[in-house]
């Protein structure tokens, strides 16, 4: 590709998406299919899209994940076409779970969080854009590589509470 950052950037907002997915024991399709977690995985892939903004560069897609969808101004129909897309992307693989979810629940050894989303988190805060539920994610799967937090939809549901705290602040 000519344009190997907006590549990159892709890459990292639909990865964000994995990471959560990895967080469960579930599919990737079963976790991007989730009307019930969809909202808190558009506000990772929000993030991450907020960075490659401040970065000025022009995020591509790929597998379906539409970085526009996530970007400003961003609308619902398209947020959900975008994962229409990547269920229906991810139905034609033979991996049912991502290689962040294999090396966490078969492997049992550490995933490339800090380098990836970690270095989301800290390239937005060296630009004045928070990602904190990013952050969080980062934080919920060492917990789960440490083996002090286990897999499951409850993890998911933690980055919703600290999703709408933020959304709806009192």
């Amino acid at each position: 590709t000519p344009n190997i950052w907006g590549y990159l950037w892709g890459k990292m907002g639909y990865g964000s998406l994995l990471f959560a997915s990895a967080l469960t024991p579930a599919s990737i399709v079963d976790v991007l299919d989730s009307r019930r977690v969809r909202p808190q995985l558009t506000a990772l892939a929000q993030e991450v899209m907020a960075v490659a903004r401040a970065e000025q560069v022009v995020a591509m897609g790929f597998n379906g994940y539409d970085p526009e969808a996530f970007g400003p101004g961003g609308v619902q129909a398209a947020i959900d076409a975008s994962y229409d897309a990547m269920v229906a992307f991810n139905r034609r693989s033979a991996k049912t779970h991502s290689g962040i979810w294999r090396d966490i629940a078969v492997r049992k050894r550490p995933t490339e969080v800090d380098h990836m989303i970690g270095g989301v988190v800290a390239e937005g805060a060296r630009l004045g854009v928070p990602a904190p539920l990013n952050a969080e994610l980062v934080r919920i799967v060492k917990e789960i590589e440490r083996g002090t937090r286990t897999q499951g939809l409850h993890n998911l549901d933690e980055l919703d509470a600290i999703r709408e705290r933020r959304a709806n602040p009192r």
